[in-house]
């Protein structure tokens, strides 16, 4: 699935199942919720964390993909075409970090 087809699923979803988008703060706010669920379980399994019972059935990949999922809502709700966005910021990170991370001594 490309990123324009997940716009337009989500956006199918939303208007056929989902009765309508919660505005573009809501959204925020959820996006936020969801990143920390996200971290929740990264700091548990790649972190020092110990796992709570109530994490141990969580999968990351289901978390970030509920991030991905308020993320396309947001970039819907407020007209951002995800595929050129990304295509804009790969250009961007190439001319900028182009030898960057090459002379990163720390890398």
């Amino acid at each position: 699935m490309t990123l324009e087809q997940a716009q337009t699923e989500v956006d199918n979803w939303i208007k056929t199942i989902g009765v309508r988008y919660f505005n573009e703060l809501t959204n925020l706010g959820i996006l936020m919720e969801e990143v920390g669920e996200l971290s929740r379980l990264m700091v548990r399994k790649y972190g020092e964390q110990s796992y709570k019972e109530s994490d141990k059935h969580k999968e990351i990949a289901d978390e970030m993909a509920d991030v991905l999922w308020v993320l396309i809502c947001l970039a819907n709700q407020t007209g951002v075409n995800l595929t050129a966005a990304l295509e804009k910021n790969f250009e961007k990170k190439n001319n900028r970090d182009l030898d960057r991370h090459k002379n990163n001594e720390k890398l």
